[in-house]
């Protein structure tokens, strides 16, 4: 492997949800602990740079303009062309891809370590066969264990996601203009989720949660999530009355970092704002249906999981092809006792 020195540049090539990159970020801190002396590149998508550009352990982040110049085709020799500006000696790859493989072959990147998946082995010379067991495992111990099939050190499983004093600021600021942050709790709740409506628990059941929080606690319960997001927000925040304030789609990335930061609570499905709230060491109840809890539970230990076993989950599909048993069972006054119990 790349002997560690001033003049070593590795590039890690990020994975493309929220979610998963802020798993990867264990990966970061081992590659900095084996190569303390090297320059480390990010390559990420636009929409993940927030988990990555204020990393203590990343010197660069290089975007992949995915949408624009790097577009599929003939965006994809420019990309190479790109990376291979920068001289880079080795290559980690995180995002499992063929494509991931083909860019560090094409951007001629002398060593190329990742998995063998997607049938890229041949273009990938720090080839690591991938165990079955880690398919069956948490998804942070799955990226590490690239490392280690490549006989590098590790440096824990702890998740590395840090707030910049600018959107600190500006949480300080959205929750003073909304009367949120003096002697109560800060709440929020993240319904939405990614791929489909399986993984959502129901948009009546959060509102009637955060009815019930806003009169115990006598505060209103932010609702976060992105664009695609905000009119689930309204929907929620008209059942609730008088009870929420819908952010989703008001807000960054990085600002809903600075945010969730914030919390003393935060309610959600699992989705990439979960993450962040484990990485940031939140209180949180996730609300877990068709997902494996066990690959993707969040990973902080003031965190605790509602779900309800059913023969079926985790089935892993977008959306439930009977009655969604596994969300259905989950009542509100069940999340209601674990908030208290979360809130002391």
């Amino acid at each position: 492997m790349l002997k560690d020195s001033s003049d070593a540049r590795i590039l890690i090539r990020a994975a493309n949800w929220v979610g998963d990159a802020i798993m990867t970020t264990p990966v970061i801190r081992g590659v900095r602990k084996n190569y303390p002396g090297a320059r480390i590149t990010v390559l990420a998508k636009p929409w993940v740079i927030p988990v990555y550009d204020k990393n203590p352990h990343v010197d660069e982040v290089m975007v992949y303009e995915n949408c624009g110049r790097h577009k599929m085709g003939r965006g994809t020799l420019l990309l190479a062309g790109d990376i291979r500006k920068h001289g880079f000696d080795l290559a980690i790859l995180m995002q499992n891809a063929f494509e991931a493989a083909l860019l560090a072959f094409l951007a001629r990147i002398p060593e190329r370590l990742g998995y063998n998946t997607d049938a890229r082995s041949l273009l990938l010379n720090r080839c690591v066969k991938l165990d079955p067991v880690l398919k069956k495992v948490h998804l942070i111990d799955y990226y590490i264990g690239i490392l280690k099939g490549a006989g590098l050190e590790d440096d824990g499983r702890k998740l590395d996601l840090v707030i910049g004093d600018e959107d600190k600021a500006s949480a300080k600021k959205i929750l003073a203009e909304n009367g949120l942050g003096g002697s109560g709790p800060v709440m929020g709740i993240n319904p939405g989720a990614t791929g489909g409506t399986a993984k959502r628990w129901f948009p009546d059941r959060y509102a009637k949660l955060c009815k019930k929080l806003s009169r115990q606690y006598q505060t209103k319960v932010l609702i976060f999530g992105g664009p695609a997001d905000h009119e689930l927000g309204k929907e929620i925040m008209d059942m609730a009355q008088d009870c929420c304030i819908n952010i989703a789609g008001k807000t960054s990335l990085s600002q809903a970092f600075g945010l969730i930061g914030s919390c003393d609570l935060f309610v959600t499905n699992d989705s990439g704002l979960m993450h962040a709230a484990a990485a940031l060491n939140v209180n949180q109840v996730a609300v877990i249906g068709s997902t494996d809890y066990i690959a993707t539970a969040p990973s902080n230990k003031n965190s605790i999981i509602v779900r309800e076993p059913t023969s079926c989950a985790p089935c892993l599909k977008d959306e439930c092809p009977i009655d969604h048993r596994c969300m259905t069972r989950i009542s509100v006054d069940a999340v209601m006792d674990v908030c208290r119990s979360v809130l002391g």
